[in-house]
C-alpha cells in the first residue's frame, strides 16, 4: 500500500536499499539456497492444489474442477468405516511404542559415545552405529527375514539348541510390533545420536573441569552437566516426533506385512496404498491423508503448548 507519509516512505526505501545491499554482498549464498527453495515449492506447496480432491468425487476424465463437490463425505466415510478403529489403533500403538523405546536410545548412546576417551575407538564406534541407517529398507527387511526364518534363521537355530525352535515370528501377531520397533532402533539409533553429540560438544569445558575437581563421577557429570545442556534439544526433537505420531514409515511396515499379521500391521499408510494406488479410490484416500495430517498438527500444537507451559523450550 502506497502512503503519503514521508517517514514511512523513507523507512520503506531504507529497507529496500538494505535488502539490495545484502543480496549483492551474499548473492552466492542465495544461489545455493535456491535449489532447496525450489524443491520445497514444487513438492510441498504446488501439491496443495490437489488437496481439494478429498472434497470432490474425483474422476480422472473430468479433472479436478470438473468433478462433483461432495464436501466432507469421504471424511465421514473413513471415520464410520468398520476398519477405522483397528487401523487407528495399529498406527498409534506402533508409533507410541517406537517413540517410548526408540526415542531415549539415541540419547543414551550419545552419552556413551561422548564418554569414550580414545579418539580412534570413538570414531569406530560412531561408524558402526551409523552404518545401518544407510542400508536400504529392502535389504533390512531381507536381513530380518534371514535372521527370523523358521528353518534356517539364526534365532531359531539358537532356540533349537535349547529344545525349541521352528517358530514363524513374522506370522505371529504378538511379535510383529516388537520386530518393527527393535529393527527401527537398530537401524536409526546411531544416526539419531548426531544431533545430541553436536549439542554435547557445546558443553562448557570449564564447568566440566570444575565438576571433576569437585569429585563428580561420570554419572554425576552426565546428570548434572551434560543432560541439562542438551535438554532443550531433546524437548524440541520430542515435540517434532510427537507431531508425526501417525506418520509411520510405509516401506518397512508394508514389506514385513503378510496375511497372517495384517490385523496388527495394517496402518493408515498401507491402507491408503491399497485403496488409493491399487483400487483407484483417490478421493477417499486423499481425505484419509488430510485426516492424518490434521491429527498430527493437533498433537503438535498440544505438545508444544505443554512444553511452553511447563518449560522454557518450545517451537514457538
Amino acid at each position: 500500500m502506497i502512503t503519503d507519509n514521508p517517514m514511512q516512505r523513507i523507512r520503506h526505501k531504507t529497507t529496500l536499499d538494505r535488502l539490495k545491499k545484502y543480496f549483492r554482498q551474499y548473492w552466492i549464498f542465495y544461489l545455493l539456497l535456491l535449489p532447496a527453495l525450489l524443491d520445497v515449492f514444487i513438492f510441498k506447496y504446488l501439491p496443495i492444489y490437489g488437496v481439494q480432491i478429498g472434497f470432490r468425487d474425483y474422476m480422472a476424465r473430468r479433472g479436478i474442477w470438473g468433478s462433483d463437490w461432495v464436501g466432507l463425505k469421504y471424511f465421514f466415510q473413513f471415520v464410520n468405516s468398520p476398519n477405522f478403529l483397528q487401523i487407528m489403533r495399529n498406527t498409534v500403538l506402533l508409533s507410541v511404542y517406537n517413540l517410548l523405546f526408540g526415542f531415549p536410545i539415541p540419547i543414551i548412546l550419545a552419552f556413551v559415545i561422548n564418554e569414550i576417551r580414545r579418539h580412534s575407538f570413538k570414531k569406530i564406534t560412531q561408524m558402526i552405529t551409523y552404518m545401518p541407517h544407510f542400508i536400504s529398507m529392502v535389504a533390512v527387511v531381507g536381513l530380518i527375514n534371514l535372521v527370523l526364518d523358521r528353518q534356517s534363521g539364526l534365532v531359531n537355530i539358537i532356540l533349537k539348541g535349547f529344545g525349541s525352535g521352528g517358530i514363524s515370528f513374522l506370522s505371529m501377531q504378538s511379535a510383529y510390533r516388537t520386530i518393527y520397533v527393535v529393527s527401527e532402533i537398530w537401524q536409526h539409533a546411531g544416526w539419531g545420536t548426531i544431533i545430541y553429540l553436536a549439542a554435547l560438544a557445546g558443553v562448557d569445558a570449564e564447568v566440566v573441569e570444575a565438576a571433576r575437581i569437585d569429585g563428580a563421577s561420570r554419572y554425576q557429570k552426565i546428570r548434572y552437566v551434560d543432560f541439562p545442556t542438551i535438554l532443550p534439544t531433546i524437548i524440541i526433537l520430542l515435540i517434532l516426533r510427537a507431531g508425526s505420531v501417525l506418520n509411520i514409515g510405509f516401506e518397512k511396515v508394508f514389506l514385513l506385512q503378510n496375511d497372517l499379521n495384517r490385523d496388527v500391521s495394517e496402518i493408515i499408510a498401507t491402507y491408503t496404498y491399497r485403496l488409493g494406488i491399487l483400487n483407484g479410490q483417490f478421493s477417499y484416500t486423499t481425505a484419509i491423508g488430510m485426516f492424518n495430517n490434521l491429527v498430527n498438527a493437533t498433537v503438535l500444537l498440544f505438545v508444544n503448548g505443554l512444553a511452553r507451559k511447563f518449560g522454557e523450550t518450545s517451537l514457538w
